[in-house]
């Protein structure tokens, strides 16, 4: 099966959560603006109230408002109890905990976008990942990209996805022996692990310790899914042909892009109510047909371009799930 993500950057002005939301910018490719002059809407006189009628309901602006906006605005989690809302690409965190800039065998990377908050569970389980991959895989530590914003959802720039706090990028770039500086975090670039042509993975990067991080990631059993480009699928296929236990290659999910870092996403912890699971992967190592397929798709010939598809609307809070509101308003802790 066949999933596409992720990304498109996007511009937003200054949003108050408390009061009047003023939204001037959106997608450079799908720019809109508010008109130079007033509508029939604001310009046709209107109809007197009769004596005695109950005023009529205010708009709300807030519920009609860019999801992305709001939420990329918030700097700080909701101090709720611990819960992904919704699903990963329509969705809202409670209750996030932040992972740590620098730890024992991590380092947080684009430290500006404020995305290094995660479910508990899922922060625990980064932790514990580097540690592992630091003690029995020669790995020296994780550089971790983006995994959440402080209340989740939508972001104003990338992912579809990373919206509830149970996804996460861990760059195919291992961690240097010093730290990082702020600055090197905002600009080191990731290595890509693909040859020239894009239908394999480079020898002279990839190496037997970039097989066993992935193995390693798809070994725990929260971890649902571990999205990579076909040719890194493909590459762990080879170098694992030879093993009777191949069923954790499952979760090894190709997709497009993910060549310069992998993508894992954990499962709804157990018992959270509204968290919304996605279908179970398929049951066998996804080493046949699935790959072929793939393989068909990035070897198949340009299609010719057609005029622009119209960019779809951002979700707004009012189509997210009706929890996100509480998570958005609480007030953040002193």
């Amino acid at each position: 099966m066949v999933r596409v993500s992720d990304c498109l950057p996007a511009l937003a002005r200054a949003v108050s959560l408390a009061g009047v939301i003023m939204l001037v910018a959106a997608p450079v490719s799908a720019q809109t603006s508010e008109p130079d002059t007033p509508t029939a809407a604001a310009t046709t006189p209107q109809a007197a109230e009769p004596a005695g009628a109950a005023p009529a309901a205010k708009p709300d602006k807030k519920a009609a408002a860019p999801a992305k906006v709001l939420f990329g605005a918030a700097k700080t989690p909701a101090p709720l109890a611990a819960r992904a809302i919704g699903n990963y690409a329509r969705g809202c965190l409670a209750g996030a905990q932040q992972l740590a800039i620098d730890g024992p065998a991590w380092q947080a990377m684009r430290l500006s976008r404020n995305r290094n908050w995660g479910h508990p569970r899922l922060i625990a389980l980064l932790e514990r990942f580097a540690a592992d991959v630091r003690a029995n895989d020669g790995w020296p530590g994780l550089l971790v990209g983006d995994i959440s914003q402080p209340r989740g959802g939508p972001m104003l720039t990338g992912h579809a996805s990373h919206q509830i706090g149970l996804d996460a990028d861990i760059w195919l770039t291992p961690m240097p022996d010093r730290r990082l500086t702020e600055k090197e975090r905002e600009d080191l670039s990731a290595t890509t692990m693909l040859a020239e042509g894009g239908l394999a993975v480079n020898p002279q990067v990839w190496t037997a310790q970039h097989v066993r991080i992935l193995r390693r990631a798809a070994s725990y059993g929260e971890v649902e899914r571990v999205l990579v480009h076909p040719a890194i699928k493909k590459a762990m296929c080879e170098a694992t042909a030879g093993e009777k236990d191949r069923a954790w290659l499952g979760k090894l999910r190709p997709i497009w892009g993910h060549h310069f870092h992998f993508h894992i996403r954990i499962a709804c912890p157990p018992g959270v109510a509204g968290c919304v699971a996605q279908a179970p992967i398929p049951g066998d190592d996804g080493c046949g047909k699935e790959l072929e397929d793939w393989y068909k798709l990035l070897t198949a010939p340009p299609k010719p371009r057609g005029p622009p598809k119209p960019e779809p609307p951002p979700i707004t809070l009012a189509g997210l799930p009706a929890d996100c509101r509480a998570v958005l308003e609480a007030p953040a802790k002193n």
